[in-house]
């Protein structure tokens, strides 16, 4: 009997998933690729639906990022004979040696022996009265509306919150031609010049934001800085927003649409299930999965790559990509071809520039990592505010529990622990599973205790990390289909 060749599953199609299956095809090794989008590049170079009714080129979805953008699609393109590349495919769960997957309403077990988790990240939020009304949407919402369906969120939108994404989604609306009524940052100015030292590390990336916000400035686009969110206005949709300035004088602005955001998170749910070691991350202020420099995590033949990780943005994900791919080729013994060989794998990524070798990615994630603390320097999300949030305040919106409800619970003694927390209130039970409420949830619970916000516990993962259907489709003759796939022999 032939000993069983690997089975490598990446899940994720963006930078860290695509040049993750580049280096494994490029090695003579055939991964899957699990992507939840229809076409692949991920959300920062999301791109539209084939077919659709709009058509924008590459330069105006992408900016300054279009040739990036272009050279990983054209590198997911090149590979995607040599991969089982599935699209529209949810992966829900992950237990030892398998992952469960959805694609078009049947439900696939998917076996592994060496699983890339590239998940990407999704926006932070910070809850203010109002950000439930229609017409709310995070930065990231935002941004897939545009890329994806060539469409504004609004007639008349302000953007607000903090950090970078903040500056290049209102940059890509007024370029776009929407009507941006105002940028407002949280952050104050100072705190973003005291970080610019780090942020040199990459004077390019540098360069960019300074160059966002000098043209909306010249484009007549409002921005303020340190202002203090204080509601969303509207009935039954947005209407106005409400802030007060740095200065302390209270302001009203209207409008129809908000995009709200305080930078990303790591979704780190399938890591959770897939029983990594989690720590207290105080540079992300979240917990985050332990992983070596390569992308090792704690779990042989689990390896992290990408913002799923760490939020590090789309140039370092296609360096942890590669990196874990290398990493997995090493665990495997598999060599790399030659740089000068012409074997087919190689061939067929001679259009690319040459792949940097393991020491070489390690020297530039750790330059990258000095500018992204300088962004989480300059950037960083209010601190505080949970406890003055308002007992009517909407804190999970799936499960409609109010900072008063969790307020009650913690002053009962009941409730320490976030865990806990959840299990009395059923924060974070909901369709987002945790995603927009759990760290608001430990910020309340940290207020309220007193205690540091790692010492309030982790939200733990639960499966389905998203909603999955229950219907017919699901069903045979009143069986649940499984579709076991299996090693050849």
């Amino acid at each position: 009997m032939s000993t069983m060749p690997p089975r490598i599953v990446i899940v994720g199609a963006g930078p860290a998933g695509i040049r993750a299956a580049q280096t494994l095809v490029a090695a003579g090794l055939r991964p899957t690729v699990i992507d939840e989008n229809a076409r692949w590049g991920g959300q920062i170079y999301r791109q539209p639906a084939v077919g659709a009714s709009f058509a924008r080129t590459k330069a105006a979805l992408y900016g300054f990022e279009a040739k990036k953008a272009d050279a990983v699609h054209e590198a997911m393109a090149h590979v995607l004979p040599q991969i089982d590349y599935r699209p529209d495919t949810l992966a829900w769960s992950c237990e030892p040696g398998r992952l469960d997957v959805l694609h078009e309403g049947r439900e696939a077990s998917v076996p592994w022996s060496n699983l890339i988790i590239a998940s990407g990240a999704t926006d932070r939020v910070v809850p203010l009265p109002g950000w439930t009304l229609p017409g709310v949407y995070t930065l990231g919402g935002a941004q897939v509306a545009l890329k994806a369906q060539g469409c504004a969120i609004g007639q008349r939108t302000v953007l607000a919150g903090t950090g970078p994404l903040l500056y290049l989604v209102a940059y890509q609306y007024a370029k776009a031609g929407a009507q941006v009524a105002a940028v407002l940052d949280t952050s104050p100015f100072a705190r973003q010049a005291a970080a610019t030292p780090k942020l040199l590390n990459q004077p390019g990336t540098f360069a960019k934001g300074v160059y966002y916000v000098a043209w909306l400035r010249t484009h007549g686009v409002r921005i303020e800085r340190g202002v203090s969110l204080t509601g969303i206005e509207g009935a039954p949709a947005v209407q106005a927003i409400r802030w007060q300035s740095a200065d302390g004088a209270k302001q009203t602005l209207a409008c129809d649409a908000v995009g709200l955001g305080y930078g990303l998170r790591p979704e780190t749910q399938l890591a959770d299930l897939a029983g990594c070691s989690f720590a207290f991350d105080a540079l992300n202020r979240c917990w985050l999965p332990e992983r070596d420099a390569a992308g090792r995590s704690s779990v042989k033949g689990v390896y992290l790559a990408g913002d799923g990780a760490s939020i590090a943005g789309a140039d370092a994900a296609e360096l942890a990509g590669r990196r874990a791919a290398l990493a997995v080729l090493e665990d495997l013994g598999v060599a790399l071809p030659g740089r000068d060989a012409r074997s087919t794998h190689s061939a067929q990524t001679a259009h690319c520039a040459p792949a940097p070798d393991a020491a070489t990615i390690d020297k530039r994630l750790k330059r990258i990592a000095r500018f992204r603390a300088g962004i989480e320097q300059a950037f960083a999300p209010p601190a505080q505010c949970a406890a003055h949030w308002p007992d009517d305040l909407t804190v999970c919106r799936c499960e409609e529990v109010s900072a008063g409800t969790l307020r009650s619970c913690i002053r009962s003694g009941l409730a320490t622990e976030v865990n806990r927390l959840k299990a009395l209130t059923r924060i974070g039970m909901g369709r987002c599973q945790g995603r927009m409420c759990g760290e608001s949830a430990m910020a309340l619970l940290s207020a309220e205790t007193g205690k540091p916000l790692h010492e309030v516990g982790r939200l733990r993962s639960q499966a389905p990390v998203k909603p999955i259907p229950i219907s017919p489709l699901l069903f045979e003759d009143g069986v649940r289909i499984v579709e076991e796939e299996a090693h050849d022999e």
